[in-house]
């Protein structure tokens, strides 16, 4: 199918400027000035001309981050590769990479195929794979290998969680010994979980069950240990690490000082702990339950610093760790106990949206905007320059955005499996337009026109960031 987009601005992480864009079956094949005179040659011949007047086309945005049909205290997230997919495409989202779970005993090729059979032919735009490690042993490790040959080169690991994820250091220093060797990447879930363990111990043996304890008894300061210690294994083994989901200063300035002194540790950050803080968790008649997830919501005071590590570089990336459960059958499940309470919120639909309000306030730039969302991702994770970038040969992955346009984020209008949002009623300015995903419009004028299997599985190169 030929598309033109015409009298756009196309926004890159290196820059914006007017544009129009010829889109030529799966692929972009060619930008133009608006008065060259080619995009009105190409339009005659089109079989769809998008008129983007007064707004952005922007790369397609990536998702770093997900957990669709997630395993997590006996339930399951709400989402199913179908429906996230979807409620992503609806937020201008066009590639997700999801994690495989390696359970205790289990090996990591059995994880993969398992998660394969839930995603292939049921996703509405592409996917790809990291893998959670949860059992370090010389059969584990070699698989390491295999995952990277099958296109999976990122291993999520976790100092919480004893007993179902958690990993000893000297564990993770043997996983990070084999991905120094083979050129794959550590991801780490850094919070101290022998510790937390015995502080919600202590809460619940007190008597404090509701939901802000989740919050209260997973200090900052738990975070910004592991942390360290994270990047000291790393330090020592020489591994590259990526810190999953970092919402507090502490963390933060592990991580800066680590990034200047030449160190290949990378982080991210989610739009949770961008806009949401430790008050929501405490809200009353356990409406504090939805806003569990981990590590927990901050203080507010910790916004500014996570902004403040966007404008820098020293957070290279936002995803959401979108693990959504309902709050009605699921999050209930924690009612007089809050560490039952499945951990997890909302949001691969919104990223785009909340991020653009950093833009709005000053907060980021507009190409850090597609930086962050979209460009460092698919550098991150290995697919550049097929995705993340507006540009001849590249996916033709596009999000024609109207940055004038008001919306309200609400759980009675948004496409995500899950019966609350976490930003209800919040007011934004920005919205979704169009969306393309390899060429094929699949969100348009108010309107869903993809489809379940669309998607394609994305084998990843290493990431391009390793030095």
């Amino acid at each position: 199918m030929s598309i033109v987009i015409r009298n756009g601005t196309v926004v890159n992480a290196t820059g914006e400027y007017p544009a129009d864009v010829l889109v030529e079956g799966e692929r972009i094949a060619a930008l133009a000035a608006p008065d060259s005179g080619l995009a009105q040659q190409w339009a005659s011949g089109a079989e769809r001309v998008i008129d983007a007047a007064g707004k952005y086309v922007v790369p397609g945005g990536i998702d770093g981050h997900t957990h669709m049909e997630m395993p997590f205290g006996g339930t399951f997230s709400a989402d199913t590769f179908e429906s996230g997919t979807t409620a992503a495409a609806w937020g201008g989202t066009t590639t997700i990479i999801d994690f495989a779970v390696q359970g205790k005993g289990t090996s990591l090729l059995s994880a993969l195929d398992k998660w394969h059979s839930k995603a292939d032919g049921n996703c509405a735009i592409d996917y790809g794979f990291h893998m959670i490690v949860s059992d370090v042993n010389d059969t584990s490790l070699k698989e390491m290998e295999a995952c990277i040959d099958a296109g999976v080169n990122t291993f999520k690991m976790f100092m919480a969680y004893p007993g179902v994820f958690y990993a000893t250091d000297g564990e993770i220093l043997r996983a990070m010994q084999k991905a120094r060797d083979t050129g794959s990447m550590i991801m780490m879930h850094a919070e101290n979980g022998i510790a937390i363990d015995q502080l919600v111990a202590q809460a619940l043996a007190s008597g404090r069950t509701d939901p802000v304890q989740h919050g209260l008894t997973r200090p900052p300061e738990l975070e910004g240990e592991a942390t360290s210690r994270a990047i000291t294994l790393a330090k020592v083994t020489g591994a590259p690490l990526y810190i999953v989901h970092l919402s507090a200063a502490h963390a933060l300035d592990a991580v800066t000082q680590a990034r200047d002194t030449g160190q290949n540790v990378f982080a991210e950050t989610c739009p949770q702990y961008l806009f949401l803080s430790l008050d929501d968790l405490a809200k009353p008649d356990f409406e504090g339950a939805k806003y569990v997830a981990s590590p927990p919501l901050r203080p507010k005071e910790h916004q500014a610093e996570l902004w403040r590590g966007l404008r820098t570089n020293d957070l290279s990336l936002v995803s959401t760790d979108h693990c959504p459960f309902c709050f009605k059958d699921q999050k209930g499940l924690g009612r007089g106990d809050f560490s039952k309470i499945p951990n997890g919120m909302p949001g691969v639909e919104h990223r785009m949206d909340l991020l653009y309000q950093g833009v709005v306030k000053g907060e980021i730039t507009l190409s850090r905007w597609v930086e962050v969302s979209s460009t460092t991702p698919a550098r991150m994770f290995g697919l550049y320059p097929r995705k993340g970038v507006i540009a001849p040969g590249a996916d033709a992955d596009i999000t024609v955005y109207d940055p004038t346009a008001e919306q309200t984020i609400s759980a009675g209008s948004h496409h995500m499996n899950v019966d609350y949002s976490a930003y209800e009623g919040m007011r934004l300015t920005g919205k979704v337009s169009t969306v393309l995903s390899r060429g094929r419009i699949v969100v348009d004028d108010n309107a869903f026109h993809g489809a379940a299997g669309h998607g394609t599985f994305l084998k990843r190169d290493l990431s391009q960031y390793l030095v």
